[in-house]
């Protein structure tokens, strides 16, 4: 089974939670706090976006966010890293963006003491902790696989040599998506490499109108770092200790099963009719991830299955690749996860 990152062995669903434990999630509720505080002083509204950059964080998970121009997406990002102190870089995709634009390249350095050439390894922005992919999809398919043994492996090969990561690694890929020409679509396995699909919608009318309001005057807005990147990964890993109950495993395993036409214990006309392909053993996994943190973030050590139905239309929505059918009747991905979740019993 492929893994979204190292295995760790679980502790048991019934084991308390140790006084460090409990310490870290409500360290972990103050940083949600101040981190709204903070975000807010740029962002009006869009809690639930950033919400869900939160939980793809601390799963050390990755997300792609879709929305039409002018919504904020990148400035999201780069306020999110600046509250959480990372480092922070951004690449513009473009239709001549080379893979060595993002990864490095290795370039001629010559001593001035021997005169002797040797090759050197000068590393590209992808070696930092927040990744801004910006319209990703403008790049050609080889620059976009770029992205992906960084994304999987927390390495990139350059030449003969692989080079690591520093974690914790994030990316959050912004989407255009009403640009068609001059794009290049993702294609389903680096959809997979993203743990949400994200879609970032208008603001409401009260929301514009401080949005303009903010924007319009001179006013200078400035960020206090709540997390180091420090406390980041020790929060992935208090997220990766939370107890889960096989119940709670096999519910986000049934709900990835009857995605799947092929392979479904049961057949349901109004749900695979419409379906080509369902989600992959990654999209299990990342339900399980992302409901434990969705606990931790309401300050809970332990999962329940309103946790796992919370996230599974970010986590399957770009899983699901739909057939002629639903195209011709309307209907969409978030449309056949909430029939799946319809039909999937709790117990």
């Amino acid at each position: 089974m492929i893994s979204p990152s190292e295995p760790t062995s679980p502790p048991s669903a019934h084991q308390p939670p140790s006084p460090a434990d409990e310490q870290s999630v409500a360290r972990l509720r103050q940083a949600r706090q101040q981190l709204k505080v903070e975000i807010a002083k740029a962002i009006v509204g869009q809690e639930a976006v950033i919400e869900s950059l939160l939980v793809c964080l601390l799963c050390r998970g990755h997300a792609l966010m879709i929305g039409v121009p002018g919504l904020g997406k990148t400035l999201m990002a780069r306020t999110l890293s600046r509250a959480l102190n990372m480092e922070y870089r951004r690449i513009q995709f473009t239709p001549d963006l080379m893979p060595s634009d993002i990864t490095g390249t290795d370039i001629i350095m010559e001593d001035p003491e021997t005169g002797r050439r040797r090759l050197e390894f000068l590393r590209g922005p992808l070696f930092a902790n927040f990744l801004l992919a910006d319209e990703i999809n403008r790049a050609p398919p080889k620059t976009q696989a770029a992205l992906l043994q960084a994304m999987q492996e927390l390495e990139v090969s350059v030449g003969r040599n692989t080079y690591p990561l520093q974690p914790p690694f994030f990316v959050v890929a912004t989407q255009n998506p009403v640009e068609q020409e001059g794009t290049y679509p993702l294609p389903e396995a680096q959809l997979d490499r993203f743990m949400f699909n994200i879609p970032v919608n208008y603001p409401t009318p009260q929301e514009e109108a401080e949005i303009v309001k903010s924007t319009t005057a001179n006013v200078t807005v400035s960020h206090q770092p709540i997390l180091s990147a420090d406390e980041v990964l020790q929060l992935q890993t208090l997220v990766r200790g939370v107890p889960v109950a096989n119940d709670v495993v096999n519910y986000a395993v049934a709900i990835s099963g009857l995605s799947r036409p092929d392979s479904a214990a049961r057949k349901s006309d109004e749900i695979h009719r419409f379906i080509r392909y369902g989600a992959s053993p990654r999209a299990s996994q990342y339900l399980v991830l992302g409901a434990k943190a969705r606990a931790l973030l309401s300050g809970r050590f332990h999962v329940d299955f309103d946790d796992v139905k919370a996230v599974a239309i970010p986590v399957m929505r770009h899983r699901l690749v739909l057939n002629f059918h639903a195209r011709a009747e309307g209907i969409d991905a978030d449309e056949i996860i909430r029939r799946i979740l319809k039909q999937v019993r709790t117990r």
